[in-house]
C-alpha cells in the first residue's frame, strides 16, 4: 500500500487525543512564561535539567522510566495551560503527541533534558506566535492556519486568495505589512521549521522530508535548507 505524503503530514502534525495527568508540582511561574510565549525566561528556566529537579515523585524503579512518565506528564500540562492561554486544540494536541512519541524511543537522561527543552521551547514559541496573532487581520491569520496545516502542499498566493476571498494583489500587500515578509517568504520559513524538526525527531531521511514537504526535488530542498541555515540536511544534526 501507498502512503501519500498528505498523510505521512498530518500525522506529523494531527493527534486527536492527549493523556492528561495532574500536575506533579505546581510551578506556575514557569506555565506563565510558557503561556505569555516569554522565550527569554523560558531559557532562563531551562538552564536547569530536566532531569535534576528536586522532588518529582518515583513513578517507577527504573530512572529512565520514571522521567519519562514525568516528561509525559509535563508535556500535558503544557499543552493544556497553552490551551487555556488561546493555542489551538489541534497544534496543542499534535505537538504534545510527537513529544511523547520521540520520548519513548530514547534512552538516556541527556536525551530526555533535550528533548524537554525542545518541546518547551517550541510551545513559548506557539503561543508568542499566537500572542501576536491577536493584531493580525482575520484573513492574515486565516493564511497562516492554512499554511500549517498544508506545507506538504505547494501552497500559491493564488491559492491562499482563493482561500481568504481576496484578490491576491491585495492580500500580498496586506500579508507584507502584517507579517514583515512575502507570502512566499513566510512559506519557504515554516516549511525549513519544519524541516528542522522533522530531521531532529524523526527518522525520516532528507529525501523523505523533502517529497513530504512538497519541494520538487530533493536538490532544490537541499538548496534552501543550505540558504536558511548555512549547512545541508545531512550535516544539519
Amino acid at each position: 500500500m501507498t502512503i501519500s505524503k498528505e498523510w505521512v503530514y498530518r500525522e506529523y502534525i494531527n493527534r486527536e487525543n492527549m493523556i492528561i495527568h495532574a500536575p506533579y508540582e505546581p510551578e506556575m511561574e514557569f506555565y506563565s512564561y510558557v503561556k505569555s510565549g516569554d522565550l527569554d525566561k523560558v531559557n532562563r528556566y531551562l538552564k536547569r535539567d530536566f532531569t535534576s529537579i528536586q522532588g518529582l515523585g518515583k513513578l517507577s524503579d527504573n530512572e529512565i522510566r520514571n522521567f519519562r512518565y514525568h516528561f509525559i506528564i509535563t508535556a500535558a500540562m503544557v499543552s493544556r495551560a497553552c490551551i487555556d492561554a488561546g493555542l489551538s486544540l489541534e497544534q496543542a494536541y499534535s505537538l504534545s503527541d510527537f513529544y511523547i512519541q520521540k520520548v519513548d524511543k530514547i534512552n538516556t537522561l541527556k536525551e530526555i533534558d533535550a528533548l524537554h527543552k525542545s518541546m518547551v521551547v517550541d510551545y513559548t514559541k506557539l503561543m508568542k506566535k499566537t500572542k501576536a496573532s491577536s493584531i493580525y487581520s482575520k484573513p492574515v491569520v486565516h493564511c497562516i492556519n492554512y499554511i500549517y496545516s498544508h506545507l506538504h502542499m505547494r501552497i500559491t498566493l493564488e491559492s491562499l486568495a482563493s482561500e481568504v476571498s481576496l484578490s491576491p494583489g491585495y492580500l500580498s500587500r496586506l500579508f507584507k505589512k502584517e507579517m514583515g515578509m512575502s507570502v512566499s517568504q513566510y512559506i519557504s520559513m515554516q516549511k525549513i521549521e519544519t524541516a528542522k524538526n522533522m530531521l531532529r525527531y524523526s527518522d525520516y531521511s532528507p529525501a523523505s522530508i523533502a517529497s513530504i514537504l512538497g519541494y520538487p526535488s530533493q536538490s532544490y530542498f537541499t538548496e534552501c535548507f543550505r540558504k536558511a541555515t548555512g549547512v545541508t540536511p545531512k550535516r544539519f544534526i
